[in-house]
Protein backbone atom coordinates (compact mmCIF):
# COMPACT_ATOMS: atom_id res chain seq x y z
CA UNK A 1 0.00 0.00 0.00
CA UNK A 2 1.01 3.56 -1.34
CA UNK A 3 1.99 6.16 1.60
CA UNK A 4 -0.70 9.37 1.41
CA UNK A 5 0.52 12.62 1.70
CA UNK A 6 -1.12 16.10 2.41
CA UNK A 7 0.80 19.27 1.52
CA UNK A 8 -1.56 21.64 3.08
CA UNK A 9 -1.01 25.75 4.39
CA UNK A 10 -3.31 28.11 6.08
CA UNK A 11 -2.52 30.28 3.71
CA UNK A 12 -2.88 31.11 0.37
CA UNK A 13 0.20 31.58 -2.03
CA UNK A 14 2.92 30.16 -0.05
CA UNK A 15 3.90 27.49 -2.86
CA UNK A 16 2.00 24.79 -1.66
CA UNK A 17 1.04 23.69 -5.42
CA UNK A 18 4.01 24.19 -6.69
CA UNK A 19 5.88 22.28 -3.49
CA UNK A 20 3.34 19.15 -4.54
CA UNK A 21 4.08 19.15 -8.40
CA UNK A 22 8.05 19.50 -6.99
CA UNK A 23 8.12 16.89 -4.35
CA UNK A 24 5.75 14.72 -6.41
CA UNK A 25 8.10 14.34 -9.17
CA UNK A 26 10.97 14.24 -7.50
CA UNK A 27 9.88 11.00 -5.83
CA UNK A 28 8.87 9.89 -9.27
CA UNK A 29 12.57 10.64 -10.41
CA UNK A 30 13.17 8.05 -7.73
CA UNK A 31 11.41 5.89 -9.62
CA UNK A 32 8.50 4.81 -7.29
CA UNK A 33 5.01 5.41 -8.64
CA UNK A 34 3.06 9.27 -7.50
CA UNK A 35 0.29 10.68 -8.32
CA UNK A 36 -0.34 14.33 -7.17
CA UNK A 37 -4.19 15.09 -6.88
CA UNK A 38 -5.89 17.93 -6.96
CA UNK A 39 -8.21 19.04 -4.07
CA UNK A 40 -8.36 22.31 -5.38
CA UNK A 41 -11.89 21.93 -6.66
CA UNK A 42 -13.33 25.21 -8.66
CA UNK A 43 -9.31 26.78 -9.47
CA UNK A 44 -7.29 23.91 -10.24
CA UNK A 45 -4.19 24.85 -11.06
CA UNK A 46 -1.56 21.82 -10.02
CA UNK A 47 -2.34 20.86 -14.12
CA UNK A 48 -0.92 24.45 -14.99
CA UNK A 49 2.27 23.64 -12.68
CA UNK A 50 2.48 20.30 -14.49
CA UNK A 51 2.04 21.26 -18.15
CA UNK A 52 -1.34 19.29 -18.65
CA UNK A 53 -3.54 21.55 -18.61
CA UNK A 54 -4.71 20.60 -22.14
CA UNK A 55 -4.81 16.77 -21.74
CA UNK A 56 -7.91 17.22 -19.04
CA UNK A 57 -10.69 14.95 -19.97
CA UNK A 58 -12.11 14.04 -16.89
CA UNK A 59 -11.25 15.11 -13.03
CA UNK A 60 -11.45 13.94 -9.66
CA UNK A 61 -15.17 15.26 -9.06
CA UNK A 62 -16.11 12.89 -12.37
CA UNK A 63 -14.36 9.86 -10.55
CA UNK A 64 -16.33 10.77 -7.25
CA UNK A 65 -19.68 11.03 -9.37
CA UNK A 66 -19.49 7.93 -11.05
CA UNK A 67 -19.15 9.80 -14.54
CA UNK A 68 -15.56 8.63 -15.38
CA UNK A 69 -13.42 5.69 -14.19
CA UNK A 70 -10.27 6.35 -12.42
CA UNK A 71 -7.86 5.81 -14.94
CA UNK A 72 -9.44 7.61 -17.38
CA UNK A 73 -8.85 10.52 -15.32
CA UNK A 74 -5.80 9.74 -14.47
CA UNK A 75 -2.82 12.33 -16.85
CA UNK A 76 0.49 10.14 -17.23
CA UNK A 77 3.31 12.50 -17.16
CA UNK A 78 5.06 12.63 -20.66
CA UNK A 79 8.36 13.63 -19.03
CA UNK A 80 8.19 10.74 -16.44
CA UNK A 81 6.46 7.32 -16.98
CA UNK A 82 6.66 6.98 -13.31
CA UNK A 83 4.52 10.49 -12.55
CA UNK A 84 0.78 10.80 -12.35
CA UNK A 85 -2.00 13.82 -11.53
CA UNK A 86 -5.80 13.43 -10.81
CA UNK A 87 -6.58 16.65 -11.98
CA UNK A 88 -9.49 19.09 -9.63
CA UNK A 89 -12.72 19.86 -11.38
CA UNK A 90 -12.56 23.89 -12.87
CA UNK A 91 -16.48 23.92 -13.07
CA UNK A 92 -17.55 22.50 -10.19
CA UNK A 93 -17.43 23.50 -6.16
CA UNK A 94 -16.04 21.64 -3.31
CA UNK A 95 -19.47 20.40 -2.61
CA UNK A 96 -19.07 18.01 -5.16
CA UNK A 97 -16.58 15.99 -3.41
CA UNK A 98 -18.24 13.30 -0.80
CA UNK A 99 -16.27 11.86 2.30
CA UNK A 100 -17.37 8.63 1.18
CA UNK A 101 -16.38 9.15 -2.75
CA UNK A 102 -12.81 10.85 -1.56
CA UNK A 103 -12.25 7.43 0.73
CA UNK A 104 -12.60 5.39 -2.24
CA UNK A 105 -10.39 7.10 -4.72
CA UNK A 106 -7.73 7.73 -1.93
CA UNK A 107 -7.96 3.58 -1.21
CA UNK A 108 -7.66 2.90 -5.09
CA UNK A 109 -4.90 5.08 -5.56
CA UNK A 110 -2.95 3.63 -2.66
CA UNK A 111 -3.36 0.11 -4.09
CA UNK A 112 -2.00 1.45 -7.29
CA UNK A 113 1.01 3.71 -6.24
CA UNK A 114 4.07 3.92 -3.51
CA UNK A 115 3.22 7.69 -3.29
CA UNK A 116 -0.18 9.22 -3.24
CA UNK A 117 0.80 13.29 -3.20
CA UNK A 118 -2.29 15.46 -2.21
CA UNK A 119 -2.38 19.21 -3.12
CA UNK A 120 -5.34 21.12 -1.03
CA UNK A 121 -6.49 24.00 -1.09
CA UNK A 122 -5.58 26.63 1.59
CA UNK A 123 -7.60 27.48 4.51
CA UNK A 124 -9.67 25.08 6.75
CA UNK A 125 -12.86 24.74 4.76
CA UNK A 126 -14.34 21.36 3.64
CA UNK A 127 -11.95 20.65 0.50
CA UNK A 128 -8.79 21.16 3.26
CA UNK A 129 -10.40 18.38 5.23
CA UNK A 130 -11.03 15.93 2.76
CA UNK A 131 -7.89 16.46 1.52
CA UNK A 132 -6.30 15.86 4.51
CA UNK A 133 -8.54 13.48 5.95
CA UNK A 134 -6.87 10.30 4.76
CA UNK A 135 -3.18 11.56 4.93
CA UNK A 136 -0.54 9.01 6.58
CA UNK A 137 2.07 12.20 6.39
CA UNK A 138 1.22 16.08 6.16
CA UNK A 139 4.00 18.10 5.08
CA UNK A 140 2.64 22.19 6.31
CA UNK A 141 4.02 24.42 3.49
CA UNK A 142 5.23 27.88 5.29
CA UNK A 143 6.25 31.53 4.37
CA UNK A 144 8.50 32.90 7.02
CA UNK A 145 5.84 35.45 7.65
CA UNK A 146 3.85 35.87 10.87
CA UNK A 147 0.40 35.58 8.96
CA UNK A 148 1.46 32.31 7.77
CA UNK A 149 3.04 30.67 10.50
CA UNK A 150 0.06 31.78 12.20
CA UNK A 151 -2.49 29.94 10.07
CA UNK A 152 -0.47 27.45 9.68
CA UNK A 153 -0.46 26.81 13.29
CA UNK A 154 -4.22 26.18 12.92
CA UNK A 155 -3.63 23.78 10.00
CA UNK A 156 -1.69 21.66 12.47
CA UNK A 157 -4.65 21.72 15.63
CA UNK A 158 -6.86 20.25 12.34
CA UNK A 159 -4.43 17.81 11.16
CA UNK A 160 -4.02 16.59 14.90
CA UNK A 161 -8.29 16.67 14.94
CA UNK A 162 -9.83 15.93 11.37
CA UNK A 163 -7.64 13.16 9.86
CA UNK A 164 -8.94 9.34 10.56
CA UNK A 165 -5.55 8.50 11.87
CA UNK A 166 -6.32 10.99 14.56
CA UNK A 167 -9.50 9.81 15.15
CA UNK A 168 -8.14 6.48 16.07
CA UNK A 169 -5.94 7.99 18.80
CA UNK A 170 -2.87 7.37 16.16
CA UNK A 171 -0.73 10.01 15.27
CA UNK A 172 0.41 11.39 11.54
CA UNK A 173 3.74 12.38 10.65
CA UNK A 174 3.81 16.46 10.35
CA UNK A 175 7.04 18.03 8.90
CA UNK A 176 7.47 21.71 7.77
CA UNK A 177 8.72 22.64 4.97
CA UNK A 178 9.92 26.24 4.80
CA UNK A 179 9.32 28.17 1.40
CA UNK A 180 10.96 31.49 -0.41
CA UNK A 181 13.23 32.04 2.31
CA UNK A 182 15.70 34.79 2.27
CA UNK A 183 18.61 34.59 4.67
CA UNK A 184 19.92 38.05 3.87
CA UNK A 185 16.08 39.63 4.65
CA UNK A 186 16.10 36.98 7.62
CA UNK A 187 19.02 38.62 9.16
CA UNK A 188 17.92 42.24 8.63
CA UNK A 189 14.45 41.54 10.54
CA UNK A 190 12.40 41.72 7.66
CA UNK A 191 11.17 37.91 7.50
CA UNK A 192 11.72 35.36 10.41
CA UNK A 193 14.63 33.17 10.69
CA UNK A 194 14.30 29.55 10.81
CA UNK A 195 14.65 29.31 14.11
CA UNK A 196 12.10 31.30 15.14
CA UNK A 197 9.46 29.98 12.72
CA UNK A 198 10.84 26.29 14.51
CA UNK A 199 9.85 27.32 17.71
CA UNK A 200 6.27 28.54 16.91
CA UNK A 201 5.16 25.69 14.99
CA UNK A 202 7.39 22.80 17.00
CA UNK A 203 7.49 20.31 14.53
CA UNK A 204 10.09 18.58 12.22
CA UNK A 205 11.80 19.90 9.64
CA UNK A 206 11.24 18.85 5.63
CA UNK A 207 12.86 21.29 3.60
CA UNK A 208 13.97 24.92 3.33
CA UNK A 209 13.40 26.16 -0.19
CA UNK A 210 15.03 29.75 -0.97
CA UNK A 211 13.23 32.48 -2.66
CA UNK A 212 13.91 32.06 -6.27
CA UNK A 213 12.57 33.18 -10.06
CA UNK A 214 13.46 29.54 -10.93
CA UNK A 215 10.14 28.42 -8.98
CA UNK A 216 8.34 31.26 -10.50
CA UNK A 217 10.00 30.66 -14.69
CA UNK A 218 9.30 26.70 -14.34
CA UNK A 219 5.62 26.91 -13.20
CA UNK A 220 5.31 29.62 -16.46
CA UNK A 221 6.87 26.62 -18.72
CA UNK A 222 4.56 24.02 -16.78
CA UNK A 223 7.27 22.12 -15.43
CA UNK A 224 7.86 20.92 -12.27
CA UNK A 225 11.10 22.69 -10.69
CA UNK A 226 12.76 19.62 -10.20
CA UNK A 227 12.20 18.50 -13.97
CA UNK A 228 13.14 22.16 -15.31
CA UNK A 229 16.49 22.37 -13.78
CA UNK A 230 17.49 19.84 -11.10
CA UNK A 231 20.50 21.81 -10.03
CA UNK A 232 18.96 25.15 -9.21
CA UNK A 233 18.60 25.49 -5.88
CA UNK A 234 14.77 25.08 -4.97
CA UNK A 235 15.39 22.04 -7.27
CA UNK A 236 18.22 21.24 -5.10
CA UNK A 237 15.97 21.37 -1.70
CA UNK A 238 12.75 19.65 -3.06
CA UNK A 239 15.54 16.61 -4.27
CA UNK A 240 16.20 16.59 -1.11
CA UNK A 241 13.30 16.94 0.76
CA UNK A 242 11.68 14.41 -0.91
CA UNK A 243 14.36 12.02 -0.23
CA UNK A 244 14.06 12.82 3.42
CA UNK A 245 10.04 12.51 2.84
CA UNK A 246 11.30 8.67 1.86
CA UNK A 247 13.11 8.00 4.93
CA UNK A 248 16.58 9.09 3.94
CA UNK A 249 18.89 11.06 6.21
CA UNK A 250 19.68 14.13 4.83
CA UNK A 251 21.57 16.87 6.64
CA UNK A 252 19.57 20.21 6.32
CA UNK A 253 21.64 23.61 5.27
CA UNK A 254 20.03 26.84 5.75
CA UNK A 255 20.62 28.75 2.56
CA UNK A 256 23.08 31.35 2.47
CA UNK A 257 24.84 30.20 5.61
CA UNK A 258 27.50 27.33 6.05
CA UNK A 259 26.21 25.31 9.06
CA UNK A 260 23.53 22.52 9.38
CA UNK A 261 20.71 21.79 11.19
CA UNK A 262 21.21 18.26 11.35
CA UNK A 263 20.61 17.65 14.74
CA UNK A 264 20.55 20.99 16.54
CA UNK A 265 17.05 22.81 15.98
CA UNK A 266 14.15 21.54 18.19
CA UNK A 267 14.57 17.86 17.59
CA UNK A 268 14.57 17.60 13.97
CA UNK A 269 14.79 14.40 12.55
CA UNK A 270 14.69 13.10 8.88
CA UNK A 271 11.21 12.82 7.64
Amino acid sequence: MGKVVVVTSGKGGVGKTTSAAALGAALAQRKEKTVVVDFDVGLRNLDLVMGAERRVVYDLVNVIQGDAKLPQALIRDKRLDTLYLLPASQTRDKDNLTAQGVAQVIGALKRNFDWVICDSPAGIERGATLAMRHADIAVVVTNPEVSSVRDSDRIIGLIDAKTVKAERGESIDKHLLLTRYDPNRAERGDMLKVEDVLEILSIPLLGIVPESMDVLRASNLGTPVTLADSQSAPAQAYLQAARRLAGEDVPISVPGEKRSLLGKLFGWRAA
